[in-house]
Formats: C-alpha cells, structure tokens, sequence
C-alpha cells in the first residue's frame, strides 16, 4: 500500500511537469499554426521526439534543426572561430592645431616704417606671391642708390676712352643686387629700380606661403624693427589634433598607432589616422602626454581649437576570437551557436576573456575553424531552453519508475501513460512534493 502511494505522486509530479511543458508547446504551437496560417503551410506539429516552433525543429538535446529555407528567413547568419590580433584602445580628448610644418612668419631684416597694409585683418585668405604690405625704409633707399651708382660705374668701367684698349670689367652692380636680395626684395622690384634709374620711396613686402593669416600684431604707420614679426600665415590644408594621454597610457601609445577622431561639430563623420609623434615630456601639472595625429583638411571644415573625442587602438596579442555579436549572454553562462552541419544549431557554453572592439576572446569551448551564428541567436536561444526544460523533466524520473506508470522508454521518450489505480480528481498536485531517493 505504502509502495502504490509513493507511485502515485510520482506520476501526479510527472503529470505536473508535463503538463506545463504541454501548456508551454500549445502557446508555441497556436502561434505556429498562425504563421503556418500566413504562409499556407499549413499547422505545426508538436511531438516530444522533435517539438516545431514556428518552423524551428528542437531535439532532446537541446539543439536546433533548419531548413535551408528557414535560415534565410529567421536571418541566421554565421561568423567563424579563429585566432585573430586582439587590440586595446583607449578613449581620450583632443583638440585641432595648427600643422607647424606648415606655417610662416613675415618678419623683415631691415627698420623703418609700414605705409599701407594690403592685408589689414587676422583671419584673411591670403595666397603665396600676393603683396602685405608696403614699407619705408631708409636704409632700402640708401641701398637702391648704391645699386643705380653702381649701375652707372660698370657701364663706364665696360668703355675704354683710348682706341684699342680693351675695357675693364665690375661686379659693383651685382654686389648692390645681392644685398637687397638678401633683404628679400624681389628681382622684379630691383629691375623696375634699374630700369627707371630712380630709387623708390618705398617696397612691398609679399606672401612666402598661401594659407591664413592668424596673427597680425602691426598697424599701418607703425615703426618696425628688423626681424619683428608682421604677419604669421597657417596653411589649414592640413592639421594636427594633439590628443592627451594619461600617464599610465603613455606607455601604450606609440607611433603608428590607429586613431579614429570624432568632433561635435560634425557628428557621425569619424576621421581615421595614425600617431605619428608622441612628445617627449609629461605636462607636470596635468600629467599628460601629447600624441600627434595629423589630418587632411583640404576643405577647411577642421578649425584649430575645435575639441575632439580621439579613440586609439593598439594591437596586443594574439587569441582565439569570436566576431562579439556571437556570444549570447545569459546572466549565469555565456553561449554560442555552433554550425553542427546540416542545419543543426548546437548551443554550446563558452569561457569569454578580453572583448575587442568587434571580436571577443574565447578561452574554452570552441576550436579553431567552427561556424558560429552571429544573428538570431536570441530566437535560437529561446527554443532550445524549451528542449532544455523537457529534457530535464524526463531526468526528474527514473526509467523504472516510467515503465511502472505504463510509459513505453524504449526509445528515450514517453509515448504513452496508464495511470491505473490512480485517483486524481480534486488532486492539488502544486502541494506535492517528490520522495526522497534513497
């Protein structure tokens, strides 16, 4: 008597069980029927060797089976387990500078006085060969003098007055010529001074590059002093964005080192580079370090002084690697999806390490050369915890006790049950609970 009442709860708890996995395959299969419905496909079939979710075939195993067909139509897509180069980046700010390579001064080499400003305003486009400004000086007065005395003298040295003789030669012309070059006034201007045999008042000073003027300390009319600077010009063709390291990053960053620049102003726009120079000193009060990036910037858009978000990558080592959107996270366990071949998806647990920008490392659970899915996984992920959930009901009995309730186990799975001698009406099975296996 004490035996059949220990079998009755038994199969009152198996009942219990399987009846809510039932419960659970009738809502999958009513939503089945109704995209079987949409497609004219007809009904979807629910078994316990194999249960049909809405075209997914899920085993006892915990896999699930695809058509051809229905991998394109859930969008599965795949990726592959290999050894890839892991990098590690860092996120820091920058800001736009000038490219000093590109950069001139307009400082004169003599004194004296500036009578008109042709470019009058910082921040104006110039281009390389257009006049800045005229200046007076008397000290270039003197010098084109010497160059139209001298003139005159080689002219006369060059005629003999005896008949026959032959004539002397002079440089002094030549000499008078080299001295105003080096005060970087032009050829033409010296020609026009020879040409008209008259000294000019004053002489223009000209652009040595084409770019911005960013500084422009003088007025018209002021004095000047040789080597002052009158104008600096910026070619905004290209630029630097100096981005700041920490000091525990500096060790990181080296030259070559991808970079990717994002700024405010233009969102969505990322620039790509590379470091090409780490500066050699730490900023003391900050304890930084600068890297150099440097962009091209034929248009203009990049303005020094705008911030920036820089992003810099640099490989580490090498591992074995899943593309990131592979991996399902669980809360408890990490998984992945390996291609079985054949269209069977087996879920397999997985020891994740370093995620890589697009890639995360695997420690253990794949091999080298698997297909694992990189889309859908969620949806995989949701039918095979239903086989999950009836395989571990089955496990919850043993055979003999199966086969004593009148369930045929010969293939693994319950095909029939005979409760004889079992009253289960008014029966509350939620307050039963399981023998105790000895």
């Amino acid at each position: 008597m004490k035996l059949k009442t220990i079998r009755d709860r038994k199969a009152a708890l198996l009942i219990a069980g399987l009846a809510a996995v039932v419960a659970a395959g009738a809502t999958l299969a009513a939503r089945a029927t109704e995209m079987d419905r949409q497609r004219g496909e007809g009904s979807a079939a629910v078994g316990m060797e194999g249960m049909d979710t809405g075209g997914m075939n899920m085993t006892m195993d915990g896999s699930v089976q695809l058509t051809a067909e229905e991998l394109g139509q859930f969008g599965v897509a795949f990726g592959t387990v290999d050894e890839r180069t892991l990098e590690s980046g860092i996120r820091t700010v920058g800001i736009v500078t000038f490219d000093e390579t590109r950069m001139a001064h307009v400082a004169p080499k003599f004194g004296g006085f500036i009578e008109h400003l042709y470019v009058d305003f910082t921040g104006q486009q110039v281009r390389a060969g257009q006049p800045l400004a005229e200046i007076y000086s008397p000290e270039l007065v003197s010098a084109q003098e010497e160059l139209l005395l001298s003139a005159s003298l080689d002219q006369s040295l060059g005629q003999s007055p005896v008949p026959g003789v032959r004539a002397g030669k002079s440089n002094l012309a030549e000499v008078a010529r080299r001295r105003l070059r080096l005060w970087d006034i032009s050829d033409s201007q010296i020609d026009r001074v020879v040409e008209t045999g008259e000294a000019s008042r004053t002489l223009t000073l000209f652009a040595p590059v084409s770019g911005i003027v960013v500084e422009k300390p003088v007025l018209q009319g002021e004095a000047i002093q040789p080597g002052q600077s009158l104008y600096t010009i910026a070619d905004l063709a290209d630029v630097w964005i100096e981005a700041e390291l920490r000091e525990r990053d500096a060790g990181a960053v080296r030259e070559g080192s991808e970079a990717v620049v994002e700024l405010d102003a233009f969102p969505g726009r990322p620039i790509r580079g590379q470091v090409d120079y780490v500066y050699p000193t730490l900023e003391s009060t900050a304890r930084t370090l600068t890297a150099r990036i440097p962009i091209s910037n034929p248009d203009g858009r990049l303005k020094p002084g705008m911030y920036a978000t820089v992003r810099l990558s640099m490989p580490t080592r090498t591992a074995l690697t899943v593309p990131a959107s592979a991996v399902v996270y669980t809360g408890e366990r990490s998984l992945v999806f390996v291609d079985m071949g054949a269209g069977k998806l087996m879920p397999q647990e997985v020891e994740i390490g370093t995620a890589s920008g697009e890639y995360t490392e695997v420690l253990a659970g794949v091999e080298p050369g698997q297909s694992v899915v990189t889309s859908a996984q969620y949806l995989l992920d949701s039918e095979s915890n239903m086989a999950e959930v009836m395989r571990s009901m089955m496990g919850m009995t043993a055979p003999s006790d199966m086969e004593n309730m009148g369930m045929d186990m010969s293939d693994g799975s319950p095909s029939g049950m005979q409760l004889e001698g079992m009253e289960m009406q008014g029966a509350d099975v939620r307050e039963m609970t399981p023998p105790d296996r000895e």
